[in-house]
C-alpha cells in the first residue's frame, strides 16, 4: 500500500506528547462509558442473559475486524485523521446506544462503535511506539496510565450521572462533548503520517511478534477474569453482598492506574526484562492469595498485586513491537493488540467452562500459572 507522505514533516516533541497523553486518555474513556449503560440496554431491548452475552459479542466482533485494517490505513492516512476519525464515530455512536429499542439497530451501532474502538486502540499504539522512538525515553507506561485513568473516570463518571437521575441519552450526550472537545486539543498535534509502509493489511503473527501477541493474551486474559469475575468470585465465595463484590475489580483497576503511571522511571531502572519477570511474578502471587487465602480482605490485596504485576508488562511489550524488525510495526501492533483482544472476549468464557467442570478458584489458578510463564518469558525476548 501506498503512503500519502513517506517522510515525517516533523519530529515528534512535547507537544505530540501531549496530545498522545490526551488520545490515551480518550481512549479508555470512550471504552469504558459504554459499560454502565449495559443495564439499560438489557431492559429496553428485552433481552435475557444468553441474548445479552449475543448482543455484546458484536462489539468484540467489530474490534477484531478493524484491528488490522487500522494499522494499514494509519500508513497511507496517518494517525491524525484514524484518532479523529474513529473518536467522532464513538460520539455518533454512544447516544444512539443509550436510546436505540430496535435489536437489528443496536447489534449494528455495537458493531461500528466496537470497529472504532478496536481501530482507535490500535492507531493511539502506533503513534505512542512513533513519540517514544523519537523521545529516545520510556513513555510507554505512562501512555498506557493515562488509558486506566481514562476508563475509570470515564465508568465512575457515567455511573455518576445516572446515578442522580441524568437520562441516559444526556449522559451519553455529556460524553460525546467531552471526546469532541478533547480530540479538538489534541488534533493538531497528533501525527500526521503513520508508521513506514511494508507488509500486508493482514498478515499471521510470526516469530518475536507472535511471541509478544501470546503473553499478551495471557495479561489481557487476566484483565478480562478480573472485570467478568472477580465480583462474582467474592459474593459466592467469600460471602460478600453483591452491592459492594464490584470493589474487586475497582480495586485491580486503581492498582493496574497507579503502576503504569508511576512506571516510566521503574522501567528505565530496572530494565523490561526485570519489568516482566517481577510483575509476572506479583500478578500470579496475587492471584494465589486471592483464591486460596479464605477470606475477602486478602482477595482485595491479592487483586491489588494482580493489578501492579499486569500495570508495566503490556507497555513494555508494545515498546519491545516497536523495536523489532520481523514485521512492520503498522502490522505487528494490530496482530499482538488482536490477540490480547481474544484473550480478554475468550477468557472470561474459558474460565465458566473450567469453573462448571471444577470450581472458579481452580480456573483463577490456572490464570496464577500463565503468568507465571509470563514471568519466565521475560528471559526469552530480544529486542
Amino acid at each position: 500500500m501506498t503512503s500519502i507522505s513517506t517522510a515525517a514533516p516533523v519530529v515528534p516533541g512535547r507537544l505530540e506528547q501531549f496530545s498522545t497523553r490526551i488520545a490515551f486518555f480518550v481512549t479508555g474513556f470512550s471504552m469504558s462509558a459504554w459499560a454502565p449503560l449495559v443495564p439499560y440496554a438489557k431492559s429496553r431491548l428485552g433481552l435475557d442473559d444468553a441474548g445479552l452475552g449475543l448482543l455484546l459479542l458484536c462489539l468484540g466482533i467489530g474490534s477484531i475486524v478493524s484491528m488490522p485494517l487500522a494499522g494499514a490505513m494509519t500508513v497511507r492516512y496517518g494517525c491524525r485523521r484514524l484518532i479523529v476519525i474513529t473518536g467522532a464515530i464513538a460520539c455518533v455512536c454512544l447516544p444512539l446506544l443509550a436510546t436505540l429499542s430496535s435489536v437489528p439497530l443496536m447489534v449494528a451501532t455495537l458493531f461500528v462503535y466496537g470497529a472504532s474502538m478496536g481501530a482507535l486502540g490500535c492507531v493511539t499504539n502506533i503513534q505512542a511506539i512513533i513519540v517514544e522512538r523519537a523521545s529516545g525515553k520510556t513513555m510507554m507506561s505512562g501512555f498506557h496510565g493515562l488509558f486506566s485513568c481514562g476508563g475509570i473516570l470515564g465508568a465512575a463518571g457515567v455511573s455518576a450521572l445516572l446515578s442522580v437521575g441524568v437520562w441516559p441519552w444526556l449522559a451519553m450526550a455529556f460524553v460525546a462533548l467531552f471526546i469532541a472537545l478533547a480530540l479538538y486539543k489534541a488534533a493538531p498535534h497528533l501525527l500526521p503520517y503513520g508508521s513506514e509502509p511494508g507488509g500486508p493489511a493482514f498478515a499471521i503473527p510470526r516469530g518475536v511478534v507472535l511471541f509478544i501477541g501470546l503473553m499478551c493474551f495471557t495479561v489481557f486474559l487476566t484483565e478480562g477474569a478480573m472485570l467478568d469475575w472477580s465480583a462474582v468470585f467474592l459474593s459466592a465465595q467469600r460471602g460478600v453482598e453483591p452491592s459492594y463484590a464490584g470493589f474487586g475489580y475497582a480495586v485491580f483497576a486503581l492498582f493496574m492506574a497507579i503502576g503504569r503511571l508511576c512506571g516510566d522511571p521503574i522501567v528505565r531502572r530496572l530494565g523490561v526484562h526485570k519489568i516482566i519477570l517481577f510483575g509476572g511474578l506479583c500478578a500470579a502471587a496475587g492471584m494465589t492469595v486471592a483464591t486460596l487465602i479464605p477470606v475477602w480482605q486478602a482477595a482485595l490485596c491479592g487483586y491489588a498485586l494482580v493489578g501492579i504485576g499486569c500495570s508495566n508488562i503490556v507497555p513494555v511489550f508494545y515498546s519491545a513491537v516497536g523495536r523489532q524488525k520481523t514485521m512492520p510495526e503498522n502490522v505487528a501492533v494490530p496482530a499482538i493488540t488482536t490477540l490480547g483482544y481474544i484473550g480478554i472476549l475468550m477468557g472470561p468464557a474459558g474460565i465458566g467452562f473450567v469453573a462448571h467442570l471444577s470450581s472458579l478458584g481452580a480456573a483463577f489458578m490456572i490464570i496464577a500459572l500463565m503468568l507465571l510463564g509470563v514471568a519466565v518469558s521475560g528471559r526469552f525476548l530480544r529486542v
